[in-house]
């Protein structure tokens, strides 16, 4: 099977970033993630790529850098929250699949997602009221979550280490 090792998606919050780090030194791969990708192809952050160009801009952007990260990255590879809902790439990630590749959907409730991500500004798509905005994108999101998922590990109460230390132990059984 070619492609990353291990794909990772979940809501904000659900700790793709820390988990991913931390399962990659486990595994002794390298992380990525398609967020930073798209950040550093843009040179700007996402919520300025939002500003300036708008959701539908980054959103394709987005597709690109996880088509292109699916096609060359070998570690653990980490996809920002969305990027599921581009029909495109859940093509993609059910194809890396069906070749034996495991996605792990980090689940988490919003009680515990909130201190974690801080609900602010820099996460333009929980603008206005950032809980109501968390589960709504959670009931639009969650269904492809799992279906796209090999595995769903939920990450409540559970430290970074310990969940990477899950998914690596249980990792292509």
């Amino acid at each position: 099977m070619g492609g990353p090792r291990v794909v990772l998606i979940g809501p904000p919050g659900s700790g793709k970033s820390s988990v991913g780090t931390r399962l990659a030194q486990l595994l002794g791969v390298e992380w990525r993630d398609t967020d930073h990708d798209v950040e550093k192809s843009a040179g700007k952050s996402i919520a300025d790529i939002f500003i300036d160009d708008g959701e539908e801009r980054f959103r394709e952007q987005e597709a690109h850098a996880v088509a292109h990260a699916l096609s060359e990255h070998t570690g653990v590879l980490s996809l920002g929250g969305g990027a599921i809902m581009d029909p495109r790439t859940e093509e993609r990630l059910v194809s890396y699949v069906a070749a034996g590749g495991e996605v792990v959907f980090l689940d988490v409730s919003l009680s515990k997602a909130a201190p974690r991500v801080g609900l602010n500004a820099a996460r333009p798509l929980l603008a206005g009221n950032p809980r109501q905005r968390w589960l709504e994108l959670m009931e639009a999101r969650r269904p492809v979550y799992e279906r796209i998922a090999t595995r769903v590990v939920m990450t409540d109460g559970l430290t970074p280490a310990a969940v990477a230390a899950t998914i690596a132990e249980g990792e292509g059984s």
